[in-house]
């Protein structure tokens, strides 16, 4: 992992629309990189598939 690869460590990121698409996937890069994430979206079961996703990529969500 490069030095800054985690430089959103400790932060916290609200993405709406987290359930697939672009959503989907500013909330994996941004759990990989350190970042809490909190997945907002009107699909419930798609957005717990953000949230496992963030959490294999090494992420809180």
């Amino acid at each position: 992992m490069e030095p800054n690869e985690r430089f959103l460590a400790g932060k916290t990121a609200l993405v709406t629309g987290a359930s697939r698409g672009i959503g989907k996937a500013i909330a994996v890069q941004l759990a990989r990189r350190g970042a809490r994430v909190a997945c907002v979206a009107t699909q419930a079961e798609r957005c717990a598939e953000t949230v496992a996703a963030c959490t294999a990529a090494g992420g809180t969500a």
